[in-house]
């Protein structure tokens, strides 16, 4: 077994490979807009996860995450012989793909964001022209017996 900082540097090391065997090695049109964002190793260092996330051609445009799927699954082969190449180690971890939902969970935090920023909004539009229930000092002083006479 190999221990967790060793494991950690290699998963660095394997999206280091895998990113740029992508961007200047694999000629797959699909994986042009693939970009790797993180990398897990097994305690083992057997099977590494790579998680991916997949742009759209533009802003406003849904990403072919299918295709780059598929495209990934394809090059497997040889992103693993690029991994074994590169990392130096006795086994080359299996690659195993995986689309992060990092993006589409910001979005949503995102959302819940602005629609609590409008109910903060709304209250304190609401409180600016309130006026208090009871009276204006709720804190009077407590009456003195002498006071009265």
């Amino acid at each position: 077994m190999a221990d967790a900082p060793r494991a950690r540097k290699l998963a660095k090391r394997i999206a280091q490979i895998v990113a740029s065997a992508l961007e200047h090695e694999v000629k797959d049109p699909r994986l042009a807009r693939v970009t790797i964002t993180d990398a897990r190793v097994t305690a083992d260092l057997h099977d590494a996860t790579v998680y991916y996330t997949v742009l759209g051609d533009k802003l406003d445009a849904t990403p072919d995450t299918r295709g780059a799927a598929a495209a990934l699954e394809s090059a497997k082969g040889v992103l693993r012989s690029r991994v074994g190449a590169g990392t130096g180690v006795r086994f080359t971890p299996t690659l195993t793909f995986v689309a992060d939902t990092v993006p589409e969970d910001a979005k949503h935090i995102d959302d819940l964001l602005a629609r609590a920023q409008a109910a903060d909004a709304e209250v304190a539009r609401l409180a600016n022209g309130a006026q208090p229930a009871g009276d204006a000092d709720p804190y009077r002083a407590p009456r003195d017996p002498d006071d009265e006479e």
